[in-house]
């Protein structure tokens, strides 16, 4: 019987150390060629036994009234295969409650602030290809913002950087085509990683930084009370 209990607890404490080392890899992809858009996320878990892939295929904007018009697909192993396929608006009152749920998450969580910023320093950037090929219509005006664009492209990878772990240097392109139509397409190629234990670790923290808050948990079932409430108001509409 004790024999028995040791295997076990062996197989419980490898199964815990391979957990612990395995690490979590996403795959982000952005397109846009004209007015097609194309946004895809794939996270893999677990050597591979979880999986999850997020696609955007359609953001069409509809007007200052109705907003943004985003269909998103969803498909996973977890362990179990899952798929399903969501329809929205998101108008400018989306927005607005977006950035009241982060206010009140900032004050339901002791130092969230800190914690992102920990957390985010222990994500590594293993490739990050930006592209972006354009034409205004006019030689001159593509050449003069090819240079600014190049500016503004450094500065987001500078800015990046500050919270990421860059493991590579980003590959960026900007090609000015020199045509008498206006043109512009972009395409983004990041994969990154983390480890799995120290985002279970950074879940632990954020847990215990709510608890240290004032009625934080309370606060924080409130939150997601509001925001399915809103969810199913609008699925509802």
């Amino acid at each position: 019987m004790k024999l028995w209990l040791l295997i076990g607890a062996g197989l419980l404490l490898a199964a815990a150390i391979l957990l612990l080392s395995s690490r979590i890899f996403f795959h982000f992809s952005l397109n846009r060629r004209g007015h097609d858009d194309r946004i895809v996320l794939d996270i893999t878990a677990l050597f591979g036994l979880v999986k999850y892939h997020y696609t955007l295929p359609a953001l069409v904007f509809e007007g200052f009234k109705r907003g943004l018009h985003v269909k998103l697909e969803e498909t996973g192993i977890a362990p179990v295969k899952s798929a399903k396929a969501e329809e929205a608006n998101i108008d400018k009152e989306d927005v607005s409650e977006w950035i009241e749920y982060g206010k009140k998450a900032l004050k339901a969580t002791r130092g969230l602030k800190r914690w992102t910023a920990d957390t985010l320093s222990h994500v590594q950037i293993t490739k990050l290809d930006w592209s972006t090929n354009f034409s205004l219509g006019d030689a001159a005006g593509t050449a003069t913002a090819a240079g600014a664009l190049w500016g503004l492209k450094w500065t987001v990878i500078g800015w990046t950087s500050q919270w990421v772990k860059l493991m590579r240097s980003p590959r960026l392109f900007v090609v000015p085509v020199f045509e008498d139509n206006v043109k512009f397409s972009t395409e983004v190629d990041c994969k990154g990683r983390i480890s799995a234990g120290y985002a279970m670790y950074a879940g632990f923290r954020l847990l215990v930084r709510a608890m240290q808050a004032d009625e934080g948990i309370k606060q924080w079932k409130e939150i997601v009370h509001e925001m399915r409430s809103r969810r199913r108001e609008k699925s509802a509409a």
